[in-house]
């Protein structure tokens, strides 16, 4: 076979494989515009209604992954609390919203971009404390307008926390000896490889203070106490539902029903208010992206150690 039939072949090679290509992806292309246009764009309905927004597990900035395998209903990503609270404020048929909560807390700043979207808010917010509502997770509920807890609530741990891990005795055990280049005394403060200094530990106390001072002010700005009053129960310890209610952290005991109701009430609504849930739009091609990201073990390990490694600031309650 000559050169240029070689060529020839070649070219005809590429454009088959090409046609193949596109009779798989167009299909599937077609899917997801099909999809997308029948995507559950967020809930509407006729009437007067209360919106149901749910907050639990961990408090995590940002979006939920993008993949069918993980449950994200096993953390409140504030991204997509965030969005569904917007979506309430904008659905005219929404008069009223039920925060429902059932969090350790979080992220100092996820629950902070949670706490602002709350205060924005121009319709009449009720929040429905869970099994637990404690650190971050009471930080989104004080500005509501009205805060429900069971009696057995666990609620309050008004504190931050950072933690840190120093792995160098366990590294010497096995001759591991970490060498690090910085720039700055403090650039690598909070080291796995090595204890903290005493001065390090001083410069990490003044971000911690600091923090407190803001998750402070939101609970005297938002239960109306004065700052005193809530240094002298913010120590870090929970309380049950019946104990803050008599701290005023808390303004009734009830469960979720009790919670939707005075929503009802608040909005205006006359009888047992219809309640409405957002749902995250189904998007193909978000889970093909999730569907494809790096999953073996070695890497969820690498992963994990990273994350461990970079302290975040964080309203959360560490139960015994």
């Amino acid at each position: 076979m000559n050169a240029g039939k070689k060529i020839l072949w070649m070219l005809i090679g590429v454009l088959v494989t090409l046609v193949l290509l596109c009779g798989i992806c167009a299909p599937v292309a077609l899917l997801g515009s099909v999809l997308q246009g029948l995507q559950a764009t967020p809930q509407q309905i006729s009437g007067p209604a209360v919106a149901l927004v749910r907050l639990q597990g961990l408090i995590i900035s940002g979006d939920p992954p993008v993949t069918p395998f993980l449950d994200s209903s096993e953390a409140a990503y504030s991204g997509y609390i965030v969005r569904q609270l917007k979506w309430a404020e904008e659905n005219e048929a929404v008069k009223a919203v039920v925060l429902r909560i059932d969090s350790p807390g979080g992220s100092v700043v996820a629950s902070h971009e949670i706490h602002q979207q709350i205060v924005a808010m121009n319709k009449p917010v009720v929040v429905s404390m869970g099994e637990l509502a404690a650190s971050g997770g009471y930080y989104v509920a004080a500005p509501a307008d009205v805060i429900f807890a069971n009696p057995d609530t666990l609620t309050g741990s008004i504190g931050v926390i950072a933690q840190f891990l120093d792995l160098s005795n366990l590294l010497a055990d096995y001759g591991i000896v970490a060498t690090t280049i910085k720039s700055g005394k403090f650039k690598d403060s909070g080291s796995a490889f090595r204890p903290m200094s005493d001065e390090e530990k001083a410069a990490w106390q003044i971000i911690i203070d600091e923090a407190f001072e803001g998750f402070v002010k939101v609970v005297a700005d938002g239960r109306h106490l004065t700052i005193a009053e809530v240094k002298a129960l913010a120590d870090g310890r929970v309380y049950t539902g019946r104990q803050a209610k008599e701290l005023r952290l808390v303004d009734e005991l009830g469960n979720l029903p009790d919670a939707l109701r005075k929503a009802g009430e608040l909005g205006g609504i006359t009888g047992e208010p219809k309640i409405i849930e957002y749902r995250e739009p189904f998007n193909l091609f978000r889970q093909m992206l999730g569907m494809m990201r790096p999953s073996d073990p070695w890497t969820r390990i690498l992963n994990a150690l990273g994350r461990a490694q970079n302290p975040i600031l964080q309203y959360l309650y560490i139960a015994p």
